[in-house]
């Protein structure tokens, strides 16, 4: 018997996909047998009168329903324990509705709801005890309204850890939500910073699926030990060169004109089946390296996002993401160039990415958001904690590498 895997498998939410789409939630939520659920958003859902809408379309299904919005940020211990409490008031099922933050929070609230514990428990070793999700958890119907996270259709909620320097969350087949509604209107009025960080982040979760190591090339396992990231397969990179292609096509026009409902549309596409690529798929060094930049960064203020001061999950993704594509070229030659041909034509790709992000006025290095060459040593623990990702690399990555791609980003 071979000693590395041979199969592989695709698992996915339900996706409903339009414009409009979410006018038919309550219909939705009804059916998968909901009688209460807890809305869950950040203010300015709440402040739009989207979430007031979704009130009216699940009241009208026969669902009776709260909301909680006191979503800050992006999930961190305090803000996910605060969401936890007001999860476990009796609610059969959940509601999210935003960008990633309030749908890791959702998945995150239908965890402890079901299976009761903190957070801890549950968050990847070596910061948290591991402990896997026991079973499926309470309904999660997932709205985005950005194109970037995939949260709708993925396994993970991610939460930042400041004392510790770094993010990490919860992985697990379980949390995927029961039913994705992608409804590309809702991204509309999402400023063009937020437009280009999310989307950017679309695009690296692609481009990692792409060219993270084969699934064939890892050690095989049972299905109770085989973790979600099982390697690139004929099925993720179906998607991924199709969620490539889309970006390359539309992200500047979204960024550009926001009223563009086809450049929305397209960039919508391209964020969930990327999701689905890399929830299967995995994804590898620039996302490792993204959350302790993240984490350890705190006082730089993007545009689009009213003033908060942070490092949004896609720029803290991609500001290495040039670098790392130089050093894994020699690893995967034919992806990166592919990956690059569907970009923009091109045939480097850390040169089409860094191409991209300079025209949707992304960072293109540390220095930008903040970072001197004294912190780069802080970041690279932060890294290494993300085994998870790194076995993903299709080249060793150890501490002398995270360090060398940290000084080629600066």
């Amino acid at each position: 018997m071979s000693e590395t895997a041979t199969t592989f498998g695709l698992d996915t939410a339900r996706v409903v996909f339009g414009s409009g789409a979410s006018e038919e939630t309550g219909e939705h939520v009804a059916q998968l047998g909901i009688t209460r659920a807890l809305v869950v958003c950040d203010p300015f859902v709440s402040g739009s009168g989207l979430a007031e809408r979704l009130q009216a379309s699940l009241e009208a299904a026969g669902v009776e329903s709260s909301v909680y919005d006191r979503i800050a940020g992006e999930p961190s211990e305090a803000s996910v324990a605060e969401a936890g409490e007001a999860a476990r008031e009796g609610y059969d099922g959940f509601v999210g509705i935003g960008g990633g933050s309030a749908l890791d929070t959702a998945k995150l609230c239908a965890l402890f709801a079901t299976h009761g514990g903190e957070l801890l428990d549950y968050v990847n070793a070596p910061i948290g005890r591991g402990t896997p999700v026991p079973g499926p958890v309470l309904p999660l119907v997932a709205l985005p309204t950005t194109s970037g996270t995939g949260s709708e259709v993925t396994t993970v909620a991610v939460v930042d850890f400041p004392r510790l320097g770094t993010k990490t969350g919860v992985s697990h087949r379980h949390l995927r939500p029961a039913l994705a509604i992608v409804d590309p209107a809702l991204t509309v009025s999402c400023p063009p910073g937020v437009t280009a960080a999310t989307g950017i982040d679309a695009l690296m979760h692609a481009l990692e699926a792409y060219t993270v190591s084969a699934h064939d090339t890892r050690a095989r396992m049972s299905l109770a030990q085989r973790p979600p990231y099982q390697g690139a397969n004929p099925f993720s990179d179906l998607f991924c060169e199709r969620a490539i292609a889309l970006v390359g096509e539309s992200l500047r026009t979204a960024v550009a004109d926001g009223d563009d409902l086809e450049a929305r549309t397209a960039m919508a596409l391209a964020s969930t089946v990327a999701g689905i690529a890399f929830s299967g798929a995995g994804v590898h060094v620039p996302h490792a390296l993204a959350y302790p930049i993240a984490s350890l960064q705190h006082d730089w203020t993007p545009a689009g996002y009213g003033g908060a001061a942070f490092v949004p999950h896609g720029y803290a993704v991609a500001v290495t993401a040039p670098a790392v594509f130089r050093f894994l070229a020699d690893a995967v030659p034919e992806r990166c160039a592919a990956a690059s041909r569907l970009l923009d034509g091109g045939e480097m790709l850390a040169e089409s990415l860094a191409r991209l992000m300079e025209d949707i006025g992304a960072p293109t290095r540390l220095s930008e958001i903040g970072y001197g060459a004294d912190d780069l040593a802080k970041l690279v623990p932060g890294a290494l904690d993300q085994r998870r990702l790194l076995v993903g690399s299709p080249k060793e990555v150890g501490p002398a590498e995270l360090q060398a791609l940290l000084e080629a980003s600066l």
